[in-house]
């Protein structure tokens, strides 16, 4: 498979899992020349609080991609895949987290998604819901799961 556009779900939990999901990243873009495009995506709550944060009024005309690119773990992947020589873009959206990664595959074209999460009960997962799950069963490309653990 010839990779062109890989999607990388930056979410905030991805924090713990930076080093697994850059090394896994540079690993499979590097190589392949590919353009890597980091998925942010923000509930309405988390848009509104990384607004207040970062002190930007409603009024200010600044887009949910200026914002998805200060948070702290899309600058700590960006970072190390430029250092890596790899192209960076980075998209957010405001909306469910699993349906809007899935929508950006398709916008940007992805060869490959890839999505960090953590080992989940089966309770948990039938509980809780699963971001990483979404992606899995609906995205239009193969799928990459990272663990934080390996």
């Amino acid at each position: 498979m010839t990779l062109k556009n890989v999607l990388l779900a930056v979410g905030p939990g991805d924090a713990e899992r930076i080093d697994a999901l850059a090394r896994t990243t540079i690993d499979i873009a590097g190589p392949a020349g590919a353009t890597v495009t980091f998925a942010h995506v923000f509930t309405e709550e988390e848009y509104d609080q990384a607004r207040s944060d970062l002190d930007i009024d409603s009024g200010d005309d600044v887009t949910v991609d200026t914002v998805a690119r200060q948070h702290a773990t899309v600058r700590g992947l960006t970072d190390r895949l430029t250092d890596e020589s790899i192209h960076v873009d980075v998209r957010g959206r405001v909306g469910p987290h699993g349906e809007s990664i899935v929508t950006l595959a398709d916008d940007v074209n992805a060869d490959l998604v890839i999505v960090g999460g953590r080992r989940r009960s089966p309770t948990g997962k039938a509980v809780f819901g699963s971001t990483a799950q979404t992606v899995l069963l609906s995205a239009p490309c193969p799928v990459m799961f990272v663990r934080e653990d390996h």
